[in-house]
């Protein structure tokens, strides 16, 4: 196969080593980036969003608090079991399929649940229903994260990729935000019917504009290189490196502190510290926008620095800090713990789009899809377990206790996360 010579859209550094089939040049990234962002926002609104109706949910369904957590945690349970399965699916079919496929059965289930798991007539779906569909809107929307993040990878040069994939990453808050502000209103006016036909909806317009935009490009070789240390690059499984599974499990301990801070701690100010609901909720804003703000500026600085390694490892000591320091105002004024309790949420957020690029890189784009999807089902793993956790340490410590071992988490992942690599490999002339 013969490959045209580049045009001068295609110049060193403006894009990856690629040149794409058919009419979709290397400035098409773009497009490829927005509709990774759309993909991750439709699947975000449902696995955040929803949860955020539990309230309305408890009472429509007829939920006892316990069936309200287990119906709730079907979802990230879906994802974390699914996700590594999705990403050699994606490393073997591509992300195109897969992400056609994934959003194609996540808005179909939904479709179905908007018709028949909803009350209605006085009759009021189970319980076992509930949480079937709940694991089966995981298992499969489990398949955006890896397959949108593979696409990312191909399309964008390395210089740009950390700065990519944090935008990307920053749908997942954004996702979160547009299900948080629509849902609750929906379910609590009109009930549950339209709030999984909105959801539905989210996933075929998405679906509908990845068939029309989204195309692997031709690779030429430096697109699918894999960083190595050493002038080698490995070629293994990231399922069989022990670099990869360390980012992933340093990721899943610094998922932890994020979503005490995103979970908690509006319960916290409020029970055990008195403050309004202003205050809980400005703290959980802080947390997203100040988070979302942060992970795009990461990017950007450690794709200029190249310094994804040691910026994951910052990352634990500041946040380990700051839940530190929450740990010892928890029974100081307001103000401070709420602060304190802010900025080590923010940290937490922000080194999600430079730990997905590196353990991407780390395993080359033939293998990217398995990488990102060893890294999700660590880091939805940490956000599983954490909410059932810190219930089980309340009952027998205090919120002290809670704050200082998520500071521990935190710490932790320092020495976990990989250190310093050499140069990568670049592979072609």
């Amino acid at each position: 196969m013969s490959v045209s010579p580049p045009t001068a859209s295609e110049a060193p550094g403006a894009g990856p080593a690629v040149k794409s089939a058919g009419r979709f040049g290397p400035n098409h990234r773009w497009t490829v980036l927005g509709i990774g962002v759309a993909a991750q926002a439709s699947f975000s609104a449902a696995f955040a969003g929803i949860p955020v109706t539990g309230t309305v949910m408890r009472s429509e369904y007829h939920l006892s608090t316990s069936q309200l957590g287990i119906v709730l945690g079907g979802i990230l349970l879906g994802v974390a079991v699914s996700e590594i399965l999705w990403g050699m699916l994606t490393d073997r079919y591509g992300d195109r399929r897969v992400l056609m496929t994934g959003l194609a059965s996540t808005g179909a289930v939904l479709a179905l649940m908007a018709v028949f798991a909803v009350p209605s007539g006085g009759a009021v779906p189970g319980v076992a229903l509930l949480t079937v569909c709940m694991l089966l809107v995981g298992l499969l929307g489990g398949s955006v994260n890896g397959s949108s993040g593979r696409a990312v990878m191909i399309w964008f040069h390395e210089g740009q990729r950390g700065f990519a994939m944090s935008i990307r990453q920053t749908a997942i808050p954004a996702g979160g935000a547009i299900g948080a502000a629509l849902l609750p209103w929906l379910a609590n006016s009109h009930g549950f019917r339209p709030v999984f036909a909105v959801l539905s909806v989210f996933c075929f317009v998405t679906l509908a504009a990845t068939w029309r935009w989204l195309h692997e490009p031709e690779e030429t070789g430096a697109a699918a290189a894999p960083a190595a240390a050493g002038g080698q690059a490995d070629t293994r499984s990231p399922l069989r490196r022990w670099d990869c599974w360390r980012l992933a499990l340093a990721s899943a301990l610094l998922t932890m502190p994020q979503i005490a801070v995103l979970s908690f701690a509006g319960i916290f100010l409020h029970d055990a510290k008195g403050a309004g609901l202003v205050i809980g909720s400005v703290t959980i804003l802080v947390v997203q926008i100040g988070g979302a703000v942060v992970r795009v500026w990461s990017g950007r600085y450690t794709d200029r620095k190249k310094n994804r390694r040691s910026y994951v490892r910052f990352i634990g000591v500041a946040t380990g800090v700051a839940m530190a320091g929450a740990a010892v105002l928890s029974s100081g004024p307001v103000p401070l713990v709420a602060a304190a309790l802010a900025v080590g949420g923010m940290l937490a957020n922000a080194w999600h789009g430079v730990a997905y690029t590196e353990i991407a890189a780390m395993a080359g784009a033939q293998r990217a899809g398995t990488a990102l999807g060893l890294e999700n089902t660590t880091a939805f793993t940490g956000a599983f377990l954490t909410p059932l956790l810190i219930p089980l340490l309340l009952a027998g410590t205090s919120w002290t206790v809670v704050w200082a071992l998520l500071a521990v988490a935190a710490l932790v992942a320092v020495p976990l996360a990989p250190g310093r690599t050499s140069a990568p490999v670049r592979s072609g002339a």
